[in-house]
């Protein structure tokens, strides 16, 4: 039953205030969801630790569950056994929540020989075509129908030559599905993600036998069976850059704890080239008060390791902070400026240029309002700007941002944010 809208968990920001203290990376959500759907592939026992408590990976672990897997939750880990896992169609429902439900379609054509599902869900941000997996399958010998569903089904998988088109859940549900097929896959032109080399390192320690990881040529040599192992998710590198931003763009000093300094270092090169005040130290990142004005600057995404789309909202709030002009290209997702009509709003000098190119002309004052989540990045942009802004803001359909970030709002506290939770 969904609550009346007046009913629905909102944040309450009281912006404009500097932050101090201490705040610590959780595991990568793009990281797990992915290890999630490669138990399904052995019928031993799993342990993952270092497991985000967000609404994505509880969405996950309930299709689990109701496949017919036995999921344990202690903290921040997770052990799961999918010996009884005989369902090839998860629940319609949770799978139309999030777009990372895909990956089912590989790990149950490795583990059943065939998957159902309806279209994937998730964020508002664009299309996002799934040709590049359905090719991919039907190269190992499935066949495939689309409609209303997505069926796929195999008597037998054979290795083959494959091609990732730089997509990373097409490469990932290429490798859960090329895993326990006969003879070699080799999948060209793989996308290069951190979390795809962990997802590739996971299986191997179950018996898999994956090299090339980490490069754009993945090989993969099919084995009968894998067995269970264990697995420590990777710190989040979007939450890390998130933190980062918002350290800058709200002019505050704090300590980001527990950063993969190796995945950030697009971020680190825009952070620099706009002005912003930040060292490496340890794991730590320490995001300090500027020294003088922001910069404008081209922020272009790209495939990995270019600026990954999922942090260019957040450099857009910055950019209005910024003195002069600041050009943003997101040429992945059609659907990624769509953040950007809410913070002009706000106060922000913005200009769309076209689906893909937007002009953001700064420094200006952001003003407090009512902001509706279109999806988790955006979601948590909008959080950024309010806490930049002077004044009081509502954000509405949270439930985005807690798709993505655990426990923000007490994080947030932590730091001194003026942030608060109600229904």
């Amino acid at each position: 039953m969904r609550l009346p809208h007046h009913y629905m968990p909102k944040f309450l920001i009281n912006g404009g205030k500097r932050l101090t203290g201490e705040i610590t990376v959780a595991g990568f959500k793009n990281a797990v969801l992915p290890i999630l759907s490669a138990t399904l592939l052995t019928k031993r026992e799993c342990v993952i630790s270092n497991v985000p408590r967000i609404l994505d990976v509880d969405n996950f672990l309930k299709i689990l569950l109701g496949l017919g897997a036995r999921v344990a939750r202690r903290g921040n880990s997770v052990k799961i056994s999918c010996a009884g896992v005989k369902k090839f169609t998860p629940e319609k429902k949770l799978v139309s929540s999030m777009r990372a439900s895909v990956l089912l379609l590989g790990a149950l054509l490795g583990r059943t020989g065939k998957a159902k599902l309806v279209y994937p869900g998730g964020d508002i941000i664009g299309t996002r075509p799934i040709d590049v997996h359905l090719r991919g399958f039907a190269a190992l010998g499935a066949s495939a129908s689309v409609g209303a569903d997505i069926s796929v089904a195999a008597k037998k998988l054979q290795g083959a030559e494959l091609f990732g088109e730089s997509s990373v859940t097409g490469t990932e549900n290429l490798i859960l599905a090329a895993v326990l097929a006969s003879g070699r896959s080799r999948i060209k032109l793989a996308a290069q993600e951190p979390h795809i080399g962990l997802l590739c390192r996971f299986l191997n320690k179950m018996g898999a036998r994956i090299s090339g990881i980490d490069t754009h040529t993945i090989t993969i040599d099919g084995v009968a069976r894998l067995h269970g192992a264990r697995i420590r998710v990777i710190p989040d590198m979007i939450e890390a850059g998130t933190f980062a931003i918002l350290g800058a763009a709200t002019k505050s000093h704090f300590v980001i704890k527990g950063v993969e300094h190796g995945h950030l270092d697009a971020v680190y090169n825009k952070l620099w080239e706009m002005g912003v005040n930040f060292e490496k130290q340890g794991n730590n990142l320490i995001i300090n008060r500027p020294t003088g004005d922001y910069r404008g600057a081209t922020v272009r995404t790209g495939l990995y390791p270019n600026l990954a789309t999922d942090l260019q909202p957040p450099f857009g709030v910055l950019a209005t902070q910024a003195r002069g002009k600041t050009i943003i290209h997101d040429w992945v997702f059609e659907g990624r400026l769509g953040y950007l009509p809410e913070l002009k709003k706000m106060g922000a000098n913005v200009k769309l240029i076209d689906s893909h190119r937007a002009e953001i002309i700064g420094p200006t004052k952001l003003r407090g309002g009512t902001i509706r989540g279109l999806d988790i990045r955006s979601g948590m942009t909008f959080l950024i700007a309010a806490l930049v802004a002077k004044g009081k803001s509502v954000i509405d359909e949270i439930h985005h941002i807690d798709r993505g970030y655990e426990r923000i709002d007490e994080r947030l506290r932590a730091l001194g944010a003026g942030i608060e939770r109600v229904n």
